[in-house]
């Protein structure tokens, strides 16, 4: 139950703000469940939902951009992430979760406050976080954050960016996916990506009913305020 009302708040929030679907559902759900028994049923859940937005916005996809500068040096990191989860444990998932948290939001709470524009990076700058995106999209499924920051200030259309990065969770994914498949953990989590389907569903369906119904600069501060407790309750619980 603790599982789906977090996917159901991460996705619905997702549907109004357009980013956070995984780390809002996975940092809640951190709070009471381990980790690594999560990511094998989010990351079924995110391949239906970005392989649907992907297919639909095709045409906008940078190409270039999608399979020269991130996908190899997110795969690269996603692989080194995803074999650090044993050696982490889960409290040690949780502690580093919790820290990504926090920096994320509390990051866009400064920028927000002071409404700093994003500056493009070196190149150099930009390549060494994209591959750390890759790490933490390994751990946790969410190199949403870290690959943001790394394409800061980079010249894309709206539509563009939105497909392309869609185009990178898809790719990145179902190699989870996979990984998953072949380590024996998703065969026993599928029953539960079926019941908790239409919890996705419900929370998309709710979350565009309210897009055009609140000020999305205000709820985006409610969602960063809620996730640096969350990440600090997750640092805290993770330390005891």
């Amino acid at each position: 139950m603790w599982l789906g009302l977090s996917i159901f708040v991460g996705y619905g929030i997702a549907a109004i703000t357009g980013f956070g679907s995984v780390i809002i559902a996975l940092s809640m759900g951190a709070l009471m469940l381990p980790i690594a028994t999560m990511l094998p049923v989010l990351v079924p859940l995110n391949v239906v939902m970005n392989g649907y937005i992907t297919v639909k916005h095709r045409h906008h996809i940078h190409w270039p951009t999608l399979l020269k500068v991130i996908l190899p040096l997110m795969v690269s990191g996603t692989a080194l992430g995803y074999g650090l989860q044993p050696w982490l444990g889960d409290r040690g998932l949780q502690l580093v979760l919790g820290v990504l948290v926090i920096w994320f939001a509390g990051r866009e709470l400064w920028r927000s406050a002071r409404a700093i524009a994003a500056l493009p990076h070196l190149k150099w700058w930009t390549q060494s976080w994209m591959f750390v995106a890759g790490i933490t999209h390994g751990l946790f499924a969410s190199g949403g954050p870290l690959l943001v920051y790394a394409l800061a200030g980079v010249a894309m259309e709206k539509s563009a960016f939105r497909a392309t990065l869609t185009a990178v969770w898809l790719v990145l994914n179902t190699l989870l996916l996979l990984a998953f498949a072949v380590d024996g953990s998703l065969l026993p989590s599928l029953d539960k990506v079926a019941w908790l389907m239409p919890v996705l569903i419900a929370g998309l369906v709710l979350g565009e009913y309210l897009h055009h119904r609140v000020q999305e600069n205000r709820f985006r501060q409610l969602v960063y305020a809620m996730l640096l407790i969350t990440g600090t309750l997750l640092i805290v619980s993770a330390a005891k």
